[in-house]
């Protein structure tokens, strides 16, 4: 049985989905500009669902800090532009900004943060991306987030 969980988890790891078995998933940022994932699947069982955000690089926040946002896909580009404006101060996120469903704070080298969201929120079919607000780098770090 052990085995089978753990050839599971290596497949899980090298096809870079991350499985979402008990509602919760943690991501890792690196001084790379890059999520270790590309997709979340959140299964439609969990009423509310975790995410933790860990930064394993070395620089600080001001330099190549993090968040991790989640939003339609259709809203990423509007919500990264606004965030722009907002500066780091407020984690490159502007105030009251509806269309962010989800978000953490902008972490730097060492440092974590977590944030927990209503799965109600989020509609079968429609397309939700997760992705970093500090300038520049949604372009490499944004994935996606499914529905099951």
């Amino acid at each position: 049985m052990f085995a089978k969980v753990v050839a599971v988890s290596l497949l899980t790891l090298a096809s870079g989905h991350l499985l979402a078995a008990e509602c919760s998933v943690t991501v890792d940022s690196t001084d790379q500009m890059s999520y270790n994932t590309k997709e979340i699947t959140i299964d439609k069982s969990c009423k509310t669902f975790t995410v933790n955000l860990t930064h394993s690089g070395s620089l600080p926040k001001n330099v190549m800090g993090h968040n991790w946002v989640l939003s339609t896909k259709a809203d990423m580009q509007g919500v990264t532009t606004d965030g722009m404006a907002a500066g780091l101060d407020k984690n490159y996120l502007k105030d009251g900004d509806t269309r962010i469903i989800a978000h953490t704070k902008i972490i730097g080298a060492g440092e974590k943060d977590s944030v927990t969201f209503d799965v109600s929120k989020l509609k079968a079919g429609e397309e939700y991306e997760f992705f970093c607000t500090f300038p520049g780098h949604n372009s490499m770090m944004k994935g996606a987030v499914v529905l099951k």
